[in-house]
């Protein structure tokens, strides 16, 4: 008997390629990852895939192909791919009688947030209501629910692989980095992780993990100078944080990060 076929979107990305690693390894699915690039096939076969299929969200003529046969989704996508994603989501209702799970990547508040923030009363800084990427979140959500499919969301706090990238060098060479965090504290959660959350979801299936949201964190909260002291430890060298306005922030980075 054939095992079944999972579709893996986003196969390249940061979770997705974690994602083909840990399931081929299982072997309780075929699996079947998407590239939009042709040059990514090698590497997404050298990390277990079975098959690799042409896919973009912007094109409904890749969708037959990448979704024959298969069973079970894993969806992620870019913010600016959010209409493709939502016409994806239709697709994928259509097929429902064939597709028995989904298992959706969104962020921590995306339903919550979205229904309930007044910006008068919830805005963290002046003129800053809810960000337009966090009501694309839950859309995304809603949209495969909307389809009567059985969805798992994994609602991701901040990755813990985005928060120092842009630091790397400076972190390396000159022994510091810089953000405006402070002594705010937050559990930031590293994409290898929900690649494995994603990964026993979608191995024990919809009939336990059907309907479920899931808040994805790391083990505990902390502070930007906990998080030096951590990584100087690792690294085997003194790490400093230092402390960044907004303002220098927003000059470095741009307003929509900020």
């Amino acid at each position: 008997m054939s095992t079944p076929v999972v579709l893996i979107t986003s196969a390249s990305g940061r979770i997705g390629k974690e994602l083909v690693a840990r399931l081929s390894q299982r072997g309780d699915f075929t699996v079947r990852a998407c590239s939009f690039s042709p040059d990514k096939a090698d590497s997404l076969r050298a990390l277990g895939a079975d098959q690799v299929v042409h896919f973009d969200l912007n094109d409904a003529t890749t969708w037959e192909a990448a979704l024959d046969g298969v069973s079970a989704v894993y969806s992620a996508s870019l913010d600016p791919m959010l209409e493709g994603h939502l016409a994806f989501s239709k697709a994928l209702g259509e097929r429902r009688e064939q597709i028995s799970h989904v298992v959706r990547i969104s962020c921590m508040g995306a339903d919550t947030n979205t229904a309930s923030y007044d910006p008068d009363k919830h805005s963290s800084r002046a003129g800053a209501p809810i960000p337009l990427m966090l009501q694309h979140y839950w859309w995304g959500e809603k949209a495969l629910i909307d389809q009567g499919l059985n969805v798992t969301v994994l609602r991701n706090n901040f990755f813990m692989n985005h928060l120092l990238k842009t630091d790397s060098e400076n972190i390396d060479n000159e022994g510091w980095f810089g953000n405006p965090l402070g002594t705010a504290r937050n559990s930031f959660v590293a994409t290898r992780d929900i690649a494995e959350a994603a990964a026993v979801v979608l191995t024990e299936g919809p009939d336990k993990h059907g309907d479920k949201f899931y808040d994805l964190t790391g083990p505990e909260p902390q502070t930007m100078a906990e998080i030096a002291a951590d990584l100087g430890a690792a690294m085997g060298k003194t790490i400093e944080y230092r402390a960044q306005s907004m303002e220098d922030f927003e000059n470095d980075f741009g307003s929509t990060r900020a």
